[in-house]
């Protein structure tokens, strides 16, 4: 699909997205369809989606070794190997999934490769693809700390690792001049550092060339509907108000499973939950299905031992051999006559007869 023609459908998409709790809660009052309903159904849809897709993962046969490597397999004691890059046993696998999935280790080595001139001369250069691993991995903790202090809407009371985490991320804060009859409120750094990574990666796919041409709406789609996301909470935070103690009182009733809509929570709030539950429910059948996946994935989670192991296929069925001194025995005649070298000549084969 052409990249102009998948930007506009992604955008088109997440704007629809928008304006549908916009007209559902603001023009038509559904506040029970989008505050109860809508997310029930995202929920359920996730839950089922990923242990549809897990399942699927899990019972995909695996016949061959095929992990990634990056270093020198093990083999004699004189020759130093990678324990952690190519990995002999369990304990490397298990680093090596420690550091993939904390520190996007392999993501960190990662090149792109660039086509230049220099002095009129082409030449292909590879280049570390730093600014992807740092904007990678500040979205991700972004994220789970952003989710993390969400904790103290659905919880009561809140865990003290909330409270303290909530001051940890919110140490800067903004001066007490009076904003709409209020201060302003602290400013979290995990939301900048959020909208900052979301927007490179954003940006990466659309300046890049490579990237253009590899991207299509389902790469668009999530990035901006994260950053559809992240600007509608911190429109409610530090522009638009909305009543916190209501909306705690919300999301605490629907995670006892007993709802209640109150008034007066304001038609942003809604707009931002029904972002939320379309990437929910988005989540299993898109490609943020990783989270899952690098787990199943055969290409991590196996050791390297086919030096030392004898791998043998599991589905392999009985087959039938016809030797070679079968072959002959079937068709030596024809071989001798035909002037084709046999192990066995027709003399040896009589002999053989008689004794038997």
């Amino acid at each position: 699909m052409n990249f102009v023609l998948s930007l506009v459908v992604s955008s088109l998409a997440v704007l629809v997205v928008v304006l549908i709790p916009l007209i559902g809660v603001g023009a038509l009052d559904l506040k029970g369809l989008f505050g109860i309903v809508i997310p029930y159904a995202a929920l359920a849809t996730f839950v089922v989606g990923i242990i549809v897709r897990v399942v699927g993962w899990g019972r995909s046969p695996v016949p061959y070794r095929i992990p990634t490597t990056a270093g020198q397999m093990w083999s004699f004691p004189w020759i130093k190997n990678n324990p952690i890059d190519n990995p002999k046993g369990k304990g490397g696998v298990l680093l090596r999934m420690i550091f993939e999935i904390l520190t996007f280790r392999s993501l960190f080595r990662n090149t792109r490769l660039e086509y230049r001139r220099v002095e009129g001369v082409p030449k292909i250069n590879y280049e570390w693809e730093k600014w992807l691993w740092l904007a990678a991995i500040l979205f991700h903790y972004s994220f789970l700390v952003i989710f993390l202090r969400h904790f103290r809407f659905f919880m009561a009371p809140v865990p003290g690792f909330v409270t303290i985490l909530q001051s940890l991320d919110g140490f800067m804060q903004m001066g007490a001049a009076p904003f709409n009859g209020f201060g302003l409120p602290g400013v979290y750094l995990t939301d900048m550092l959020l909208m900052a990574a979301v927007t490179w990666l954003l940006l990466r796919r659309i300046l890049y060339s490579q990237m253009r041409y590899l991207s299509l709406p389902a790469d668009y789609f999530p990035l901006m509907l994260i950053l559809s996301l992240g600007f509608s909470g911190m429109l409610m935070r530090y522009l638009f108000r909305v009543d916190i103690v209501k909306v705690k009182e919300l999301v605490i009733g629907l995670f006892k499973f007993h709802p209640v809509v109150p008034d007066g929570i304001g038609v942003l709030f809604f707009i931002h939950l029904f972002i939320l539950s379309v990437l929910i429910a988005y989540f299993p059948f898109s490609k943020l299905m990783h989270l899952g996946g690098i787990f199943l994935s055969p290409t991590r989670n196996l050791s390297n031992n086919n030096r030392y192991v004898r791998h043998v296929n599991p589905w392999n069925y009985p087959v039938k051999f016809h030797t070679y001194a079968e072959y002959e025995d079937d068709f030596r005649e024809a071989m001798v006559e035909a002037g084709i070298p046999v192990d066995k000549g027709l003399e040896e084969t009589a002999e053989e007869g008689e004794k038997e």
